[in-house]
């Protein structure tokens, strides 16, 4: 190429994207255009991969013979979130609120068992036993809530959170130690404790159990009721139709409490450095066994809260077939994936996941607009998409090269086309 045409080829160019080096500047390092890239990615890829995920959704839908649009609708009406729009008013308004109301309740320990991924997975470990360290804290703040006879009522809340927070912890805290001393893999160990959890919350309710309530002759494998003063205060709607209690604000202060530990914390700083890179910061001078047990134990806190937050909230008492039936911990991975292990996405992912199970619910969906028993499917199926799609990461930053290398060549095609002087 000749210098002429080498000159029009610079005037000629396409724009400079983001980052990239201008002609006779500064040119950024690796790292820094790395940076740029992860910061888009980490606005762009949940939006994707939630918009990947329902339009999947829609496609089965559609192979089901309803309409998605009406479909999608009908779920959203569900949630309650229609409350948010003015223009929804009179029966409609209080409708909305209730489900709303709902939602909330579901999303308040998607919050916290979402946070238990979250923490596990910023110290670079797959934290699978959010379900198992619920199910621990359900029970002993049913345990709790339900004895005592005669405690102060808000003493008493205080005592079965903590026991509940302190029993998620420590059932979390069994994968960190075996991961810190003999370097037994968390996965594996989370997979096992959730089983165990499982098995010792079906014995002590089951019929003849040791915390089995007596009631009814004990022919109901169910525990006791807790004391009414346990019960947490209600601040938006009915208490008897389960309107939302002051646990929703035990989440948002658990998520405060996540994003100043990890950001303005010397824990935290050790938690992320080891997630980072563990033999780096074993370089560093930073115990990595100490974080591993640390960072699991933390995470068994904010499910262990999740599940006395349930129980004092809305449930009042635990059935062996709650335990059996109860996903909340799974549905949590998919929460903090798409939430991408940050605050404000945990929150904005659990609602997502929140309003999709209340939608769906049988209560909520019209049957002549989409069977409400194939729903519950739908929402287990944009679960799974959500985890499948959840390293869209490296599939938009391919997108966004092939986008610079289309503009470049064009830009390449145009210059050469270009008549010479």
């Amino acid at each position: 190429m000749t210098e002429e045409e080498r000159v029009a080829a610079a005037e000629t160019r396409a724009p400079e994207e983001p980052g990239e080096a201008k002609p006779g500047g500064y040119a950024p390092s690796v790292a820094e255009r790395l940076a740029l890239y992860q910061r888009a990615g980490g606005v762009i890829t949940p939006v994707l991969t939630a918009l990947l995920a329902f339009l999947m959704g829609g496609v089965v839908v559609l192979a089901s013979g309803a309409n998605p649009l009406s479909t999608y609708r009908a779920i959203f009406d569900g949630t309650g979130l229609n409350w948010l729009f003015p223009w929804v008013s009179g029966a409609d308004r209080s409708l909305a609120a209730i489900n709303l109301q709902q939602t909330l309740l579901l999303t308040t320990p998607l919050i916290l068992c979402g946070l238990a991924v979250a923490f596990a997975f910023r110290c670079g470990m797959f934290n699978i036993g959010g379900q198992g360290q619920y199910v621990v804290g359900s029970i002993m703040s049913v345990w709790v809530a339900s004895a005592f006879v005669g405690m102060n009522g808000p003493l008493h809340i205080f005592l079965a959170v903590v026991v509940a927070a302190i029993a998620g912890g420590v059932w979390a805290g069994i994968a960190g130690l075996l991961k810190a001393t003999v370097g037994a893999h968390e996965v594996i160990s989370t997979i096992m404790l959730n089983w165990i959890a499982y098995w010792i919350g079906s014995w002590v309710f089951a019929l003849g159990g040791p915390l089995q309530s007596k009631a009814n002759g004990g022919s109901v494998p169910v525990s006791h009721d807790i004391q009414a003063n346990t019960h947490l205060p209600v601040f938006w709607g009915d208490p008897l139709l389960q309107g939302l209690h002051v646990g929703f604000f035990i989440a948002l202060g658990a998520l405060v409490v996540y994003w100043v530990t990890l950001n303005r914390t010397t824990l935290g700083f050790s938690v992320r450095a080891v997630g980072f890179n563990p033999e780096a910061a074993r370089y560093g001078g930073i115990a990595v066994p100490r974080n591993y047990f640390v960072a699991m134990a933390i995470s068994g806190v904010f499910a262990g809260v999740a599940g006395a937050v349930d129980i004092l909230g809305w449930e009042f008492r635990i059935n062996v077939n709650d335990i059996q039936a109860s996903q909340i911990g799974f549905i949590a991975i998919a929460v903090a994936l798409l939430g991408r292990n940050t605050a404000i996405g945990t929150f904005l992912a659990a609602l997502l996941f929140g309003a999709l199970l209340n939608g769906t619910s049988t209560r909520h969906l019209d049957p002549a607009v989409f069977r409400p028993d194939l729903a519950s499917n739908l929402t287990l199926l944009i679960q799974g998409l959500v985890v499948l799609f959840v390293g869209a990461d490296v599939l938009v930053l391919w997108l966004w090269n092939q986008r610079r290398r289309l503009r470049l060549g064009r830009a390449r095609r145009a210059a050469e086309a270009a008549p010479t002087a």
